[in-house]
This record gives structure tokens, sequence and C-alpha cells, in this order.
């Protein structure tokens, strides 16, 4: 199969598949594009509720685009959820760095059954 483009995802995973990373690379892979990734929480739910959210440094979230985006360019980027003020200005850091374009926001602040998954608020009026 010839692939069409190369996205990377950087958001949370959904342990029951449903959303989050696991259902952008289904996407992604389902349009012909190749994804690459960057974990950036591990969570515990299903369809009736998140139980634990694991969150991932911003450190090692940097690694993973970094590392990764030095080896398989992508040509767009689609970004989930980002759950803390450190992790958002770790990957606009390691985006700025890289100079990728292309860039799909689709933030993540509550999962589908009203849990919070992130940690702080940063939605402004401005």
């Amino acid at each position: 199969m010839k692939i069409n483009s190369k996205v990377l995802i950087i958001a949370g995973s959904d342990s029951s598949g449903g959303a989050g990373i696991q259902a952008d690379i289904k996407s992604v892979t389902s349009l012909g594009s190749y994804a690459l990734t960057a974990i950036t929480a591990v969570t515990a739910q299903n369809t009736t509720g998140v139980k634990s959210i694991i969150p991932i440094s911003g450190k090692e979230i940097c690694n993973q685009i970094e590392f990764t985006s030095k080896d398989i360019k992508p040509d767009s980027v689609k970004i989930g959820m980002l759950h803390s003020t450190q992790v958002i200005n770790s990957v606009l850091k390691s985006i700025k760095k890289l100079k990728l374009k292309k860039i799909i926001l689709d933030p993540v602040m509550v999962a589908k059954v009203w849990s919070c998954l992130n940690s702080v608020v940063y939605i402004s009026n401005t």
C-alpha cells in the first residue's frame, strides 16, 4: 500500500480503544497515511468512566516527538489530550524546534462520560 502522508499523533491512550491515540491511529491508517505517536498519558477507562490517569512527563513526551520525528519527518501533526500546562509548553517547544507545520489541535479535556482528563484549566477568554 502506498502511504499518502505521515501524521504525528500526540495524545493520551484510551484503554478501551474508543478514543484517544487508539482512535486517531485507526483514522489515520484508514485514510492511507502512516501514524507516528507520542503518548501524553495512559488511562484506565471504559464506556462507563475513567478509573485512572497516569501522566507522562513533558520531557518524555518531547523525547518521543523529537526522536521519532528526526527519523520519520511528519507531514502533519494531530494533538489531542495535553493534561497540564507543563506538557502544553513541552509539546510547543518540540513543535517549534522541529519546525513542524500543518497542526490540528483537538484538545480533549473531558471524557465522553464527563470525567476530567486534565489537571489545570487552560482556556482563556483572550
